[in-house]
């Protein structure tokens, strides 16, 4: 009988020790995919205004990839333009430097950036690519909302408020808006990252419906490390640390603001986000609206 415990007792903590390994090397990897997108950003230089303006040469980035085909040789990739602008009825929507409407896609994830569109969902829906050491063109497009993600080829590719933009391969000339609601999951992209034409949307960070949230929870670190402090109620409530905030935790979606008393830039934000930095509201907040 006390043999037999003492069997359970060491496979339980085997199996406890497997999942501790297992569980850190999920995080290792998630640590490392971060860093990689990070040291890719900061390998590529940014310009502000358009790529004529910046006397890109001809043939290459935007203007080298054909109507509806990948950008797949390096000329293309050489840079990408991010401009707002309208096309049909979107209102800002971003399009690139050849004038072709820009995408997001429900199914990816923006914190952290993911892409789920590859195979023939990317030969549908190009994504937007840019070489390691290549260009972004931002035309009233903030360069805080910029980034890349490091797709499961290799790839760099763009993202805009942490979503993977992409075109469209049924989009044959500058203007058209074709992808505008395919599938209930495909949206123009707005120069925040939001969707083209719909309402205002919260920035999610662990996904779900946009719930209310009644309290939050700030940790001065990222990945919710301590200290923290919770905040609860419904209304403006100003934080008692301020710009101090690395990651946050709620269970619905709340705004949060730059200033106190709910005032100076804001964002909605839903979910649990392990690094506000990731939307740009690094050491930022000093007030949120919650209910």
């Amino acid at each position: 009988m006390i043999r037999n415990r003492f069997a359970a007792i060491a496979a339980t903590t085997a199996a406890a020790a497997l999942l501790l390994t297992a569980c850190n090397a999920a995080d290792d990897a998630a640590s490392a995919a971060r860093e990689g997108a990070g040291s890719a950003l900061q390998s590529l230089n940014f310009g502000s205004g358009t790529a004529k303006q910046n006397n890109a040469a001809p043939g290459t980035g935007d203007w080298a990839t054909r109507p509806g085909k990948p950008a797949s040789k390096p000329a293309a990739k050489k840079w990408v333009q991010l401009s707002a602008s309208s096309a049909g009825d979107l209102d800002p929507v971003v399009v690139n430097g050849a004038g072709f409407t820009l995408y997001r896609f429900d199914k990816d994830t923006a914190h952290p950036s993911r892409s789920n569109c590859s195979g023939e969902c990317a030969t549908t829906w190009p994504p937007v690519l840019v070489a390691p050491g290549g260009k972004i063109f931002v035309d009233g497009v903030a360069r805080s909302d910029v980034g890349v993600v490091k797709r499961d080829d290799g790839n760099l590719q763009v993202t805009i408020g942490g979503w993977p933009v992409y075109r469209f391969s049924k989009d044959l000339k500058p203007g058209d808006t074709n992808g505008q609601g395919v599938g209930g999951t495909w949206f123009g992209v707005t120069p925040d990252g939001r969707k083209a034409g719909a309402a205002e949307e919260p920035e999610q960070g662990g996904g779900g419906t946009a719930a209310p949230a009644s309290s939050v929870t700030l940790s001065d670190e990222t990945d919710f490390g301590d200290p923290s402090e919770g905040l609860a109620g419904s209304g403006c409530q100003n934080v008692g640390r301020d710009d101090s905030a690395s990651s946050l935790q709620a269970s619905g979606a709340l705004k949060i603001w730059s200033e106190k008393d709910c005032k100076g830039e804001s964002k909605v934000v839903q979910g649990n986000i392990a690094d506000l930095n990731s939307i740009g509201f690094d050491d930022r907040i000093s007030s949120v609206f919650l209910g």
